[in-house]
């Protein structure tokens, strides 16, 4: 066992493993009754609504799976790479968990009982029931609390270390924490000043756009804290699966420096089509939101680098002989590398998508919900399942045999062609006019809406088959992770699973790179510059507050 990290640790990343994938399961189960809704294939029951199904998918899947596996994945590497974690860490790490799941059964709860059918974005004037607005704040509470436990550990670290840099995979882990601290603020603003009072009838009009804003702000980072830890792997596991080095230090821990700078900033560009805000700050948080391309493209460049080094070391010739030589046998690279892949049209996507002109044709179409899943339920997701099939294994001491490698490249290769067939339908949908948010409907056999239902990826059964197609890799998924947890323990040192992270040379790094308080000062600057005058002016001169609408 000596190559594992402490078992009070490794406890706590299972146990966090295991909720995001209770969570993944019925997640995906919703997502499964969804597509079939929408294409006329089935009748839910009367205790069951569209919506109520579309929020759980929503809820489950974006927030809960995502945090649950990111800090879980955290856990173990800052253990991992920083030394086993103290009485006080692992304490507040546990009472952020709790905190996080008493938050998330109360929101479930509340979702399943029909009370709060609002999508896990949550528009006002759309309201829920109260205590599902508790439920939110909570969650991010018990996110914020074990954040902080982990950001203790990183500081009780550099004490120990004066001088030293500290290990990559800890200085991204701390990054994509200020991220989303500085994220939640929108949401806990708007949660604790705006919904809950609304909510309970302690005031009785909310201002719709203010809370929109404030969700928007909280919104598209979001994403980044998915994509991250994502990018974590890419940075720091598949070099080490190719036998290779951190292609450079400085510059992964610039990109996620520039992540913090620019993610945030940037949430006018999901109201594109709101009135109300005045367009140059559109313009201003749309410029923002293609600075954000630069880190990307700094990572493409560090992977492709990376694959090319490995790829000549090992006799590749030709200018794509590179390719051969990547370990393709290897599902935790080959689920990976699928996930960067998808990453090419899904980036390439959010780049349209910020543009005024295609917001307007595309902003409330299934091309939305196609463009995120091929972004954040293709390229994360795919990395996360790469991550899972070795750090189950690593984390509870089981093999990982061969009969599990084959089912797990059964399961990517079926979530990649599920993933293709339904985004893809999605896509050419939305450009036809086929709207997001809504159960079938053909609006009266109107002519315009017959491409929704003819030809091949025009086609909402397209969209069907691609969605069985991925629950059925998610049970297999699931097979796997329980199968890890719970099979044959390994017996002997060749049989215990390596935590894959590569060596990273430090020597060059400058030490500017961790001057916190800096990144974080121009972080907090861009966002007065981009947020303060509207957001003033949405309070200052707000139009009647609405009461609140249940449409379900």
């Amino acid at each position: 066992m000596s190559k594992q990290i402490a078992a009070q640790d490794r406890k706590l990343a299972i146990t966090n493993l295991i909720v995001a994938y209770i969570a993944f399961i019925i997640g995906t189960f919703c997502g499964l009754l969804q597509v079939f809704v929408r294409n006329n294939s089935l009748a839910l029951p009367a205790w069951l609504d569209y919506y109520q199904v579309l929020t759980a998918h929503g809820v489950l899947l974006a927030l809960v799976f995502t945090t649950y596996f990111i800090y879980g994945f955290f856990y173990t590497g800052m253990s991992k790479t920083l030394g086993t974690f103290g009485k006080k860490v692992r304490a507040f790490s546990w009472f952020g968990f709790y905190i996080m799941t008493l938050g998330t059964l109360i929101a479930v709860v509340l979702i399943i009982s029909g009370e709060a059918s609002v999508l896990y974005t949550f528009y006002a004037p759309l309201q829920a029931n109260g205590f599902f607005y508790v439920g939110l704040a909570l969650f991010i509470v018990g996110t914020w609390v074990s954040g902080f436990a982990l950001i203790g550990h990183y500081i009780a670290w550099k004490k120990q270390h004066k001088k030293q840099i500290s290990p990559l995979f800890a200085f991204m882990t701390i990054a994509t924490l200020v991220l989303w601290l500085i994220a939640c603020l929108g949401v806990v603003a708007t949660v604790l000043f705006q919904f809950i009072p609304w909510a309970f009838g302690w005031v009785d009009t909310i201002n719709v756009e203010l809370s929109r804003s404030l969700f928007w702000y909280f919104g598209h980072p979001l994403v980044y804290f998915w994509l991250l830890p994502a990018y974590m792997a890419w940075y720091l596991v598949v070099p080490k699966l190719l036998g290779a080095k951190v292609f450079s230090d400085s510059l992964a821990r610039l990109t996620f420096l520039l992540f913090i700078l620019f993610s945030i900033p940037v949430g006018f560009h999901h109201q594109l089509t709101e009135p109300g805000i005045e367009s140059f700050w559109k313009f201003l948080q749309t410029v923002l939101t293609f600075m954000v391309i630069v880190p990307s493209l700094m990572t493409a460049f560090s992977m492709i680098a990376t694959f090319e080094i490995s790829g000549r070391e090992k006799g590749a010739r030709g200018v794509f002989g590179w390719v051969k030589k990547l370990p393709w046998k290897d599902v935790r690279f080959t689920s990976i590398f699928i996930a960067m892949l998808f990453f090419i049209p899904g980036g390439a996507g959010g780049i349209l998508n910020a543009s005024f002109q295609l917001n307007e044709v595309i902003h409330n179409t299934l091309w939305v919900v196609g463009h995120f899943h091929i972004t954040v339920g293709a390229p994360v997701a795919m990395t996360f399942y790469g991550l899972t099939f070795w750090l189950i294994p690593y984390l509870s001491g089981t093999k990982l045999t061969k009969s599990m490698q084959r089912l797990a490249f059964i399961q990517i290769f079926t979530w990649a062609v599920g993933m293709f067939l339904m985004s893809t339908s999605q896509h050419i949908l939305g450009l036809l006019g086929a709207p997001r948010r809504t159960a079938y409907s053909d609006y009266g056999n109107h002519p315009s809406t017959l491409a929704w239902f003819d030809g091949i990826l025009t086609n909402h059964v397209t969209m069907a088959v691609g969605g069985s197609i991925l629950f059925l890799s998610a049970s297999i998924l699931v097979f796997i992770v329980f199968q890890g947890l719970f099979g044959t323990k390994a017996s002997n040192e060749v049989d215990y699973v390596e935590f894959p992270l590569a060596e990273s040379d430090t020597t060059n790094t400058p030490r500017f790179l961790e001057n916190w308080w800096l990144w974080i000062g121009i972080a907090f600057a861009l966002i007065l510059i981009a947020y303060t005058i509207p957001i003033a002016d949405m309070i200052q001169h707000a139009p009647p507050g609405s009461g609140g609408f249940k449409t379900w």
